[in-house]
């Protein structure tokens, strides 16, 4: 008899080898939705869209946007969010039901994440270190009696001269950053250690949305996604009272239809749309991955998308209300008044807050906007990160996740520090543009290319079939199919010639820099060839028989495809 039947025989229960734990679902539908809406809406909404409208047309950018929006970002958002329910995996495991070969493109991701940490919560932090200066009796940025001010400094209601710098100015610039104690990249200079630790805030917070999966993020949700909409229309309210705020709108909608012959409007209306939706960043796969197999995801992409357009709309009338009343008061044009990126909220919308009655308070509520806009957005990419390795490795990280994220963050916090130095602003915008800028765009192209032409259209069409009961029309089939992936590389192309643009300014970046900045583009597209290569050469067979399997999807486990139709998948 042997040793197995033995200890049937005598009672003793042998416990059935463990495999990957179930796959969690979201507690609620509107948890995800909050999820979806949250990482879309972000910091770019509030300082990006409303620059480019205006720079491109006002009120005639909107004809380009949404049809950007229909033809281009909306087909890509649903393509994700239906891919991540049906698969119900991360950016890595799916790759080997849709194309082996392109898993690759999952690496490529993750690696752009790490990127995306390292700077996007450095410049939360900006927002938490602006957050706690807020509260005192009176703001810092509205006198210039202050240590940090220079004999150019003038407050905003004194004439100004040609050398005049403004107080919020100096406050962002010199005690903030103290970039002036920095040679730029050739000597970045040490950490400032105030600046440091509202990181570390910033990444602990992260840490306890995410560090227990769906249970925690969708908890944090409510608050992080919902916050800023209640404190976007209370500073609407607040601007549209105040003096020369219809002027600022009138400048903001005004149609100047001749705009819309320029090539650049068109493009910039699809880099905003892409950028503003987040489709390649792997969160929307992440995130709808959670969902019940028969959930809606087309009514979602459809909702979700038009939240995000619509919150980016009005953004657009929150800040160019207070642009028109900062003209007013300084008695300029509003082209004179706006500033784009970090400028407009760490400089001019804090300059025209100080000089509010009640000052302390709307700085606090829309700092706290801010940050709470900023959160949601890191919560996606790194999520996405973090699904795609646990998915991957489910005994190893899957099961210790806490402790993973843990590492992870902390791995990611070290190699944030030096954008805390004196010099971190620069390094801040060399990131920003070749760390996932410019590499996202190509990503996202392959991996529509893999989706919609070697898995197919009409094979992904009868996954949603399977999921929603009926199949997407034509006109989702021919977005797929072929305006799409042209949507995409026509972006990544015109990109790629302008990209001297995106690091326009005062500062002049050393070549070295540009190279350095070109090595991280290259770091993640280089992962989709060299693991091309690396599955082509560990298959067996002939040169054509490899080809052909390493582009055809394996074959899912009996398992694995029943847990996948009920709704609770696990991935090996």
């Amino acid at each position: 008899m042997s040793e197995a039947e033995d200890e049937e025989e005598v009672g003793v229960v042998v416990d059935p080898p463990k495999g990957p734990p179930p796959r969690e679902t979201w507690d609620k539908k509107v948890e995800f939705l909050l999820a979806v809406i949250g990482f879309a809406v972000d910091l770019g909404n509030v300082w990006r869209f409303p620059y480019i409208c205006y720079q491109n047309g006002g009120g005639a950018f909107l004809i380009p946007y949404w049809l950007m929006l229909v033809f281009g970002g909306l087909p890509l958002f649903y393509m994700e969010l239906a891919l991540g329910q049906f698969h119900r995996c991360g950016c890595l495991t799916i790759w080997k039901r849709i194309c082996p070969a392109l898993k690759g493109v999952g690496y490529a991701i993750c690696l752009m994440d790490v990127y995306m940490g390292m700077y996007y919560n450095t410049v939360i932090g900006w927002a938490v270190y602006y957050l706690f200066a807020s509260f005192r009796s009176e703001l810092p940025w509205t006198n210039c009696d202050n240590p940090w001010n220079t004999l150019n400094c003038t407050p905003i209601f004194h004439i100004s001269t040609n050398n005049s710098v403004s107080p919020a100015k100096e406050f962002f610039e010199r005690h903030v950053l103290e970039q002036h104690r920095a040679d730029g990249l050739d000597r970045i200079g040490p950490i400032k250690w105030s600046l440091a630790l509202c990181v570390l805030a910033v990444f602990l917070l992260v840490y306890f949305s995410l560090w227990k999966g769906v249970r925690s993020t969708g908890k944090a949700v409510w608050v992080t996604a919902l916050a800023p909409y209640v404190v976007l229309f209370i500073l609407l309210i607040r601007g549209v009272s105040l003096p020369g705020a219809a002027e600022g709108i009138r400048y903001y909608l005004t149609p100047q239809w001749h705009k819309l012959k320029d090539s650049k409007v068109w493009i910039d209306a699809a880099s905003q749309i892409f950028f503003s939706l987040g489709p390649g960043f792997g969160t929307l796969l992440a995130l709808s991955s959670y969902n019940k197999f028969n959930n809606n995801c087309y009514r979602d992409a459809i909702v979700t998308s038009s939240i995000n357009c619509l919150t980016s709309f009005l953004a657009g009338f929150v800040i160019f209300s207070v642009l028109g009343y900062m003209a007013h008061v300084q008695n300029k044009s509003v082209d004179q008044v706006g500033l784009e990126g970090p400028g407009l909220v760490f400089i001019v919308y804090p300059e025209a807050i100080a000089t509010m009655t009640g000052s302390v308070f709307w700085s606090i509520i829309f700092f706290l906007m801010l940050i709470t806009l900023g959160l949601d957005s890191t919560f996606g990419g790194l999520e996405a990160m973090i699904t795609a390795l646990c998915d991957e490795y489910p005994r190893v990280l899957g099961r210790n996740r806490e402790l993973f994220v843990a590492g992870l963050l902390l791995a990611i916090y070290i190699c944030a520090l030096p954008t805390t130095t004196y010099g971190g602003v620069y390094l801040v915008n060399l990131l920003n543009v070749y760390g996932p800028g410019l590499a996202i765009l190509f990503v996202v192209f392959v991996e529509a290319a893999g989706v919609c032409w070697v898995y197919g259209v009409d094979r992904f069409s009868s996954d949603i079939e399977c999921m929603l009961g009926y199949r997407p029309g034509i006109f989702w089939r021919l977005c797929w199919g072929y305006i799409s992936p042209v949507f995409l590389l026509v972006i990544f192309v015109f990109s790629i010639m302008g990209y001297e643009e995106m690091l326009a300014g005062e500062y002049i970046y050393p070549p070295w820099s540009i190279n350095v900045g070109w090595l991280l583009t290259a770091s993640s597209l280089s992962c989709i060839p060299a693991y091309m290569i690396y599955k082509f050469l560990i298959t067996p067979g002939t040169f054509c028989k490899r080809l052909h399997i390493i582009m055809k999807p394996e074959e899912l486990s009996e398992t694995t495809a029943i847990n996948t139709v009920y709704g609770t998948g696990t991935h090996v």
